[in-house]
């Protein structure tokens, strides 16, 4: 597939680091202050708050006795809780005044400076949401945690979602951005973090603005979302590695417009929602050569969920797809 799975940093790590094909110098004469506060905006309290959660995600309460580790247990999420609000209130105030400064008329050399600005931001963002999955993963297996919780950290993750979008949206408006994934210095779709299920490695990825399904054939779905469910091997499961695999499996949300037989041929339709799997049919094979010649991967899309005519919302639509999933497992 023509994808490629992001790599999740270790949140310990330093994030300054700029991923391949984001890396870009502006020219110009040298302006120190207000181009390189621009740069570097948010990047050193983001760290500072995430190192923060870390050693709090450190803490967490080990396994012994049911009633003393529920209690330590509610302890250690509601610590959790309190640093993830205030990494979100520092990540929106951020988004708020990247917004702000383009809106305000920048000259072209501040606006160049400002996007490059965005996408450093949209990448420090990554380990924000990788904390929100680890959590809500944890929650799932203790049971006699705060119920209000799980709800707390879908909504973390959908209200910093909600504000990343229409931030790159403006940025879109203005012609600073790419959000056409066949261009290389497209920053759609960004990653919204990633999750473990048993074996399953769920990585989450959301499209800006829908997307054509496939590049060059005209199928009539959009996709808004992408996941990337990689299965870990028994090893890398127990030593905690987390190399890429060969054994990946790639979902979609996707919509698609179907013409409503009730309205007499008027050309009105019903927009339906879906989550369905991408189905290889070219290159037929996983031989190295037949996808060095191949331009552009075809796959068909084989739906698995239909969730009506109503877009869900990005974090409703992941823990859709993990239901899926974990009703799967339990099956085999």
């Amino acid at each position: 597939m023509a994808d490629t799975e992001v790599q999740f940093m270790d949140p310990l790590a330093s994030h300054s680091v700029v991923p391949s094909g984001q890396q870009k110098q502006v020219r110009g004469e040298r302006e120190p202050d207000r181009t390189e506060s621009l740069q570097n905006t948010g990047q050193g309290e983001v760290e500072e708050l995430l190192l923060s959660s870390s050693a709090v995600v450190a803490q967490a309460p080990p396994c012994g006795d049911r009633a003393a580790c529920s209690c330590l247990g509610a302890r250690w999420m509601e610590r959790s809780l309190e640093s993830m609000e205030l990494q979100l209130q520092l990540l929106t105030s951020k988004a708020d005044d990247l917004h702000n400064w383009v809106a305000s008329g920048q000259d072209h050399f501040e606006r160049e400076a400002l996007a490059e600005a965005v996408s450093r931001f949209l990448y420090n963002c990554q380990p924000y949401f990788n904390h929100l999955e680890y959590l809500r993963s944890h929650k799932s297996q203790h049971t006699l945690l705060p119920l209000d919780s799980y709800t707390w950290l879908v909504d973390f993750s959908q209200q910093l979602c909600d504000r990343l979008e229409q931030l790159v949206l403006t940025y879109a408006s203005y012609n600073l951005l790419c959000l056409d994934e066949t261009k290389p210095n497209s920053v759609s779709p960004f990653c919204m973090g990633q999750s473990q299920l048993g074996p399953l490695r769920v990585a989450a990825f959301r499209y800006f603005k829908p997307m054509p399904y496939l590049a060059q054939v005209h199928t009539g779905l959009y996709k808004r979302m992408r996941w990337n469910v990689a299965r870990l091997r028994e090893e890398q499961r127990e030593e905690g590695k987390n190399e890429r695999v060969g054994d990946t499996e790639y979902y979609f949300l996707c919509y698609e417009d179907i013409p409503n037989a009730d309205a007499g041929g008027d050309g009105n339709a019903v927009r339906t929602w879906s989550i369905g799997k991408w189905v290889q049919v070219t290159p037929g094979t996983d031989d190295i050569y037949d996808w060095i010649m191949c331009e552009v991967p075809q796959a068909d899309y084989r739906r698995l969920l239909f969730l009506g005519s109503d877009e869900p919302s990005s974090s409703s639509a992941t823990v859709r797809l993990q239901q899926m999933l974990s009703s799967h497992q339990t099956a085999e």
